[in-house]
């Protein structure tokens, strides 16, 4: 049975009405909520968010290159197992003292009905989520070395995000409800900052917010910034108290803006303005 709650976003985090659509219809549908967009666009947050405005307990399990789908469920370790035999020790004799519980296995087992966040799984090799199909869709899978089958107290509200870093397989995606979380325009960039930054001075983030779009606008950026990046330089502004009209110079010396290494983060970025700024000295020489 679907929980009855609903997520309608909160002063802690600013969510779109289609961003709020999609949550509510995959806790309805009872299947999989897979978030792709940006890095830096809120989607790990959005799980966190689900959880506490829900309240709901998260469970957090973050993907790296060399994660394997088991690891969710459990793992076994036969070779501490053997040391112990070989040493006379007690524990040994119970196998369950060697079987390591995974994420979806504290997810299945939960009291209440959990948040479990699938975090950047496109990090992982690409069979990753089909070897998670019949786990997810059936809410359990089988201990082969205890003869258990665990399987969900309560279906979890499973999230999924992807940077969009490689393609994910066709049967993983049918099952899932899919949301992009589309940039951030002008509008909701500023309810996201008065979120952050309530009674930051409108002047200056009126001149931030042009500066930043403007820069993500230059063709041939590596990595364009966003929005967690934003943040943290509109942070930086205002403790080193740069003023409106240093960001609005136009000045060509100084087309890459005061404190860039918040917002550029790689060198080809950082010489393609300087690039920029040389022409533009040229151009007005």
């Amino acid at each position: 049975m679907a929980d009855k709650k609903r997520f309608e976003g909160s002063d802690h985090y600013v969510a779109t009405d289609d961003l709020r659509v999609a949550v509510n219809a995959a806790i309805a549908l009872e299947r999989p909520l897979l978030v792709k967009g940006e890095p830096g666009t809120g989607k790990t947050m959005l799980a966190l968010e689900i959880a506490r405005s829900l309240g709901m307990p998260i469970i957090e399990w973050h993907i790296k290159s060399t994660t394997k789908a088991h690891q969710g469920l459990y793992e076994y370790d036969a070779v501490a197992r053997l040391r112990d035999g070989q040493l006379g020790e007690e524990r040994a004799k119970d196998i369950r003292n060697y079987v390591k519980k995974g994420k979806l296995w504290e997810a299945f087992t939960a009291t209440e009905r959990p948040v479990l966040l699938i975090d950047e799984i496109d990090k992982a090799d690409i069979e990753f989520p089909n070897d998670l199909l019949q786990e997810l869709d059936r809410m359990e899978f089988y201990v082969y070395e205890t003869d258990e089958t665990i399987k969900a107290k309560v279906r979890p509200v499973v999230i999924i995000t992807s940077n969009n870093e490689k393609e994910l397989p066709d049967a993983f995606l049918r099952r899932c409800f899919f949301h992009y979380i589309k940039f951030p325009d002008d509008v909701t960039m500023n309810a996201i900052i008065d979120v952050h930054f309530p009674g930051i001075k409108k002047r200056l983030v009126s001149e931030a917010l042009a500066t930043f779009y403007k820069m993500r606008d230059v063709p041939g950026l590596k990595k364009k910034p966003s929005t967690s990046e934003l943040l943290d330089w509109l942070k930086l502004l205002m403790s080193e108290d740069i003023d409106v009209e240093t960001l609005r110079e136009k000045n060509p010396n100084k087309l890459v803006p005061p404190l860039h290494g918040a917002l550029l983060k790689n060198e080809q970025d950082i010489q393609l303005f300087e690039r920029l700024a040389f022409l533009a000295r040229r151009e007005n020489g």
